[in-house]
């Protein structure tokens, strides 16, 4: 089992297998079960992933190939006859392990059957982003193998192992090891085993049947087959140009797609924790990373399984009280901020993701959010709701009784304020007037932070932490601008913002951003404040809260500017190498920037607003699975030296197009949006008219 691209610390990675080429005298009881004897190497370069397929080979000269189906994994271990110039007994041993990559078991047993070699076991293990209380999973698994007869099956716990069949143990201790193994006889063709690892929450049974249901008969080239036709039809509603275009960012492009694609998971009917005829996924590994750019990517290419995923938030809350900010292996995980699902399901319902979807539990769903206070705002809800309805804003000495260290005054109050917003534009097509006025006006709460007396750096207003009182408190609005500080700029520390700087958080206003604009001092101050923060080291573009930040010159009429610190960030923080990204991937969330932004238009994740930017390609095409309708954004004057990366004029489906943003109907109906480029900034976007929508300067004001 794994997550991808978490936080944090490492999440699930349980059951590990350990081959080994054969024991000294042929005595499995004195093979290597240690972590210090066992541990191996990856010899360099041998690694290729691909989706499907993994394969590494390891100092011991043993190539494990991988494929998987939904809940099954299979391996090909390739033994070497010969190692270090002299021939290997040719009685191989594996042995499976109870343990995962946190070392957080609470409790396990395995068994093992002499003649099979089949291993069930079982174990209580810790989630790796929750508290104790409310972090704790069981998880089941169930091996069978092939190509070869077993000669000897048994258990271990640390270096010492016995041909007993079966094993229970209780908390790991360091270095602790502990499990069951199989060695076999000489295999009969190529040095080949096979191991089949089915995985269950459910039951060893339930992990048995899943195996053998999905991969009945041990073929691996079927079985890959099988995975990459799965990738390759989730990833053919993508056509794109890539002539002239860089390989690496070639690679950038699709990976993104890819690990997006990965997480949340389906584990519909994997779910001990309720009965429900809905969907139910898991491993939402935070949605306060994934609503800013996973969700968004997901709607447009698979919008079928993102509606399932909104189904599946809504029945969570129907079923615990609460939607989820933060959940992985079936266990509530800690809130970072806002009620952050409140802006999924709002995207969701203003893109006509309806397929069997109860928007009226739904919309109870995000309301609650909004007005009940949570009995553990840790791991679900909101915080301080009290003193958000009575003050405007999240005092930084807060006394909710929930919450004892309810710090992030300002990085919750601004994600409070929108959520609201995105809260009241359900409320307002739900015909809920009251609801609407009542959600607008307190998504202007960020308003009651902003400090027009605190200078840094040349510039003069920002967010600040506030007091019950009323009364303002102070926090330099450069600190925590950079990833080392994140030691005290963290969930549980006492600071006013979450990784992140009140450089930064001063910009987060996504559905006011005119009045932004004018508290900072107009669109040419605003400008010059933004690129500041993008020019001075005050930006750490490894966390996702920074993305906002390069399209906000859309909104000051400066859409090339946008078009110029995009190309930046792709250019200089991605690569194709395995440190390719400029932090961690949270759940997708990173490299779903990378394709988004290498897309063209960038979703206001919450809002039906799409901000138009030249694609990386000369040419980009989404098909709709709902509508089967193709979407185009097509460059005129395209170089793949991106020095024509401005947008002189555009066109949509022929008509002359002036305004910088554009809704998702353009995704839903398809059409072709063409866009003209050249070396140089132009007043395409700049006028008033053409600017995206904000609050202060759209109906949903009044």
């Amino acid at each position: 089992m794994h997550d991808s691209g978490t936080g944090g610390w490492a999440s699930l990675g349980n059951f590990p297998l350990f081959p080994q080429s054969g024991c000294p005298d042929g005595d499995p009881l004195q093979c290597h079960f240690t972590k210090n004897d066992r541990g191996t190497n990856p010899k360099p370069k041998s690694v290729v992933a691909k989706p499907g397929y993994f394969t590494l080979s390891l100092d011991t000269a043993i190539t494990a190939d991988m494929t998987v189906s939904n809940h099954t994994t299979l391996f090909r271990f390739t033994f070497p006859e010969v190692l270090g110039g002299e021939k290997i007994p040719s009685q191989p041993l594996i042995l499976l392990d109870l343990i995962d990559l946190r070392n957080s078991r609470s409790r396990a047993n395995a068994s093992v059957d002499a003649s099979s070699g089949r291993i069930k076991a079982s174990g209580g293990f810790g989630s790796s982003f929750s508290d104790e209380n409310n972090g704790n999973y069981v998880l089941y698994t169930c091996a069978d193998f092939a190509g070869a007869k077993v000669k000897d099956a048994g258990v271990f716990v640390n270096g010492k192992a016995t041909f007993s069949k079966s094993i229970n143990v209780g908390s790991f201790r360091e270095d602790q090891t502990a499990g069951a193994f199989v060695q076999f006889k000489t295999p009969d063709h190529k040095n080949q085993i096979f191991a089949r690892v089915g995985m269950s929450f459910i039951s060893e049974d339930q992990a048995c049947n899943n195996a053998e249901n999905e991969i009945p008969t041990f073929d691996f080239n079927k079985t890959q087959s099988l995975a990459e036709d799965a990738w390759r039809k989730k990833m053919e509603v993508v056509n794109i140009d890539p002539i002239g275009v860089d390989k690496s960012l070639q690679t950038i492009f699709w990976s993104g797609i890819y690990r997006a694609m990965i997480s949340p998971q389906d584990y519909t009917g994997e779910n001990p924790l309720w009965k429900s005829d809905e969907p139910y996924y898991d491993s939402y590994y935070c949605i306060w990373d994934s609503f800013r750019s996973t969700h968004p990517l997901i709607t447009l290419l698979d919008p079928l399984s993102q509606t399932r995923m909104v189904r599946s938030l809504i029945d969570i809350y129907r079923h615990e009280g609460k939607l989820p900010d933060c959940r992985m292996s079936l266990c509530k995980g800690y809130t970072q901020g806002g009620s952050n699902a409140d802006v999924v399901l709002a995207d969701a319902y203003i893109k006509g993701l309806n397929d069997n979807v109860d928007w009226t539990t739904g919309y109870k769903a995000v309301v609650s959010d909004a007005e009940d206070e949570s009995a553990n705002c840790a791991v679900e809800g909101r915080g301080g709701l009290r003193s958000w309805k009575e003050l405007g804003y999240i005092p930084t000495d807060d006394l909710d009784p929930h919450c004892p260290r309810l710090h992030l005054s300002i990085s919750r109050t601004v994600e409070y304020a929108y959520d609201d917003f995105c809260i009241a534009q359900i409320a307002k097509d739900m015909q809920k007037p009251d609801d609407a006025r009542k959600y607008l006006k307190r998504s202007q709460n960020w308003k009651n932070l902003f400090n027009e007396d605190i200078k840094d750096r040349g510039f003069k207003g920002f967010l600040q932490p506030r007091y019950l009182n009323g009364t303002f408190g102070f926090q330099t609005p450069s600190l925590c601008s950079h990833p080392w500080e994140d030691s005290y700029c963290y969930l549980f520390d006492n600071i006013a913002t979450y990784e992140g700087s009140a450089w930064l958080y001063t910009f987060y206003v996504p559905h006011e951003m005119d009045s932004l604009i004018t508290k900072l001092g107009g669109p040419d101050e605003f400008v010059r404040r933004l690129q500041f923060l993008h020019d001075n080291d005050l930006l750490y573009y490894g966390d996702e809260q920074a993305f906002l930040s390069v399209y906000l010159f859309h909104y000051a009429g400066r859409p090339g500017l946008s078009s110029q610190y995009q190309h930046r960030y792709i250019t200089t923080q991605y690569n194709d190498t395995v440190g390719g990204l400029p932090g961690n991937d949270d759940s997708g969330a990173m490299g779903s920037y990378g394709t988004l932004a290498m897309m063209g238009l960038w979703p206001m994740g919450g809002q039906d607003v799409y901000l138009i930017n030249p694609p990386f390609f000369r040419e980009v095409n989404v098909t709709n699975a709902l509508t089967g309708k193709t979407a185009t954004v097509r460059n005129i004057n395209f170089d793949a030296g991106y020095m024509n990366i401005y947008i002189q004029n555009a066109t949509l489906n022929g008509k002359l197009y002036t305004k910088s943003w554009i809704t998702h109907d353009f995704y839903r109906n398809g059409g072709v949006l063409e866009l003209t480029l050249g070396p140089n900034e132009s007043g395409w976007g700049s006028q008033v008219e053409n600017l995206p929508p904000s609050l202060s300067n759209n109906d949903d004001a009044d």
